[in-house]
């Protein structure tokens, strides 16, 4: 698992580059504020409903929650179940919030 910034994330979207992002929150957090990523909680990864992201296998996935714990732990999920490129927001949305508002 790799780790990737906030700043180097935000940096890669207001390029255009085209990217994956998946917000592994709940439901309610991502209502209240999200960076546009696909909603997939981490109750989902953990029960292996992963049917909506299987085809990107070997793309890679920035995957992000609030302050970076449960984005960890769905990284290792995501690689066990045999995802090859999965990237870790350090410091989630909190950090986000705190530099981008």
């Amino acid at each position: 698992m790799k780790n990737i910034t906030v700043e180097e994330l935000k940096s890669r979207m207001d390029s255009g580059e085209a990217l994956h992002i998946i917000d592994v929150r709940e439901p309610s957090e991502y209502a209240e504020f999200n960076i546009g990523g696909k909603l997939l909680p981490l109750g989902q990864i953990m029960g292996m409903q992963l049917e909506s992201i299987d085809d990107l296998r070997d793309q890679e996935l920035i995957i992000h929650c609030k302050a970076g714990a449960r984005s960890m732990q769905a990284c290792v999920v995501l690689e066990q179940a045999g995802f090859t490129n999965v990237v870790n927001v350090a410091g989630g949305m909190m950090d986000w919030k705190k530099k981008f508002g």
